[in-house]
């Protein structure tokens, strides 16, 4: 192709990318103002609260960014798998054995310094998502297995197995909850870290690990030999095997590595926020995660704005709950992941690729 026919080709790509994306939030601009008419309240209103309950404060802000960092984790692990052509609905899994064997190691660890009780409690999370993930890997390498199938299994599984685990001695007897983490293992707010702007939000030094993951993305793809792989994998598997490239292992690689990264997004939830893991902490992070990876379609930027829109939303829902309940943040969300998808016709023929069965 020539260079002016590349150009053409990615003016193109670009267009039809943002008109996905001012779709979607036309449609979810038009679905806001549908639910809130619906529950007899003013649009206008009902934003203004919204606003105010978000950017409009400095505590809104820091939940805002709080809700953003395991969102951004997830996106940007979901990203991973996407690289080649696999969908890894599985996130949701993932996080909570994950956060479990979080707040195991991390309560096992009692006074050790932060230097060691960090560093070794996330690795064990990450690990452990890694580890739910290369199931459906090797099933859809070794056995063509569809992941998208086999990832929503393990969902189901992953919830038994938490359960189970927490009634076995896991959690501290009564609760639903591990002992609390040792203060090595706990990763600082940052209204501790002297920064009195975010005074009473959740938001921690966890948020750079968001920012790191986000930077990393252009790096890891462009700049290394087994990321340059993984994006040739995913345009065309055939021509790879062809020049040499392990296809299946990368396609595995990359869907561990999935995991894995979804396993960091505890830090945020377990580490720097709760203290101790419980039952159904994290929960929906994986999907709305899931969300957010296809909104940015790999973009840095992308998956970053995502992420803050999907948090807006999530705070916002507590700020109007006494006029409209917060739930209707969910279906607004769908709406416009549905919306993006419908509107941007490269996420159209990608989705409709992995519907068709593994061959």
């Amino acid at each position: 192709m020539s260079a002016g026919g590349a150009a053409t080709s990615g003016g193109g790509a670009l267009l039809d990318r943002t008109r996905g994306v001012a779709f979607g939030l036309a449609a979810g601009l038009v679905a806001f103002d549908l639910m809130v008419l619906g529950y007899g309240a003013s649009p206008a209103f009902m934003a203004r609260l919204l606003f105010e309950g978000t950017w409009g404060t400095s505590y809104g802000v820091g939940q805002v960014l709080f809700k953003a960092t395991p969102l951004v984790v997830v996106a940007v692990a979901v990203d991973c798998a996407l690289r080649t052509r696999l969908f890894n609905v599985g996130a949701e899994g993932q996080l909570a054995v994950a956060s479990l064997v979080a707040g195991v190691v991390g309560a096992r660890l009692g006074a050790a310094p932060a230097i060691v009780g960090v560093p070794l409690t996330v690795t064990a999370a990450a690990a452990a998502g890694g580890l739910w993930a290369a199931g459906p890997a090797l099933m859809r390498v070794r056995l063509k297995a569809h992941e998208v199938i086999t990832t929503i299994l393990m969902n189901k599984l992953a919830d038994g197995v938490v359960g189970f685990a927490l009634a076995s001695g896991a959690a501290m007897e009564g609760t639903v909850r591990t002992a609390s983490i040792g203060r090595g293992a706990r990763i600082p707010r940052l209204d501790a870290l002297g920064m009195p702007f975010f005074q009473g939000s959740a938001v921690s030094l966890a948020v750079l690990v968001g920012a790191l993951l986000l930077g990393a993305i252009p790096f890891v793809y462009r700049r290394t030999a087994w990321g340059r792989e993984v994006v040739l994998v995913g345009q065309n598997e055939r021509a790879c095997a062809r020049e040499g490239v392990p296809v299946g292992a990368r396609m595995i690689q990359s869907f561990v590595a999935s995991g894995a990264v979804v396993g960091l997004a505890s830090g945020a939830t377990v580490l720097g926020y709760k203290g101790y893991f419980e039952e159904g902490l994290g929960a929906g992070v994986g999907f709305a995660g899931l969300g957010v990876a296809l909104l940015g379609r790999g973009s840095a930027v992308g998956i970053g704005l995502a992420a803050l829109l999907f948090a807006t939303l999530q705070q916002g829902g507590l700020a109007i709950n006494a006029h409209v309940p917060k739930e209707a943040m969910d279906v607004l969300q769908a709406v416009i992941i549905v919306a993006v998808a419908l509107g941007d016709g490269r996420l159209r023929t990608l989705l409709a690729s992995r519907a068709e069965v593994p061959s």
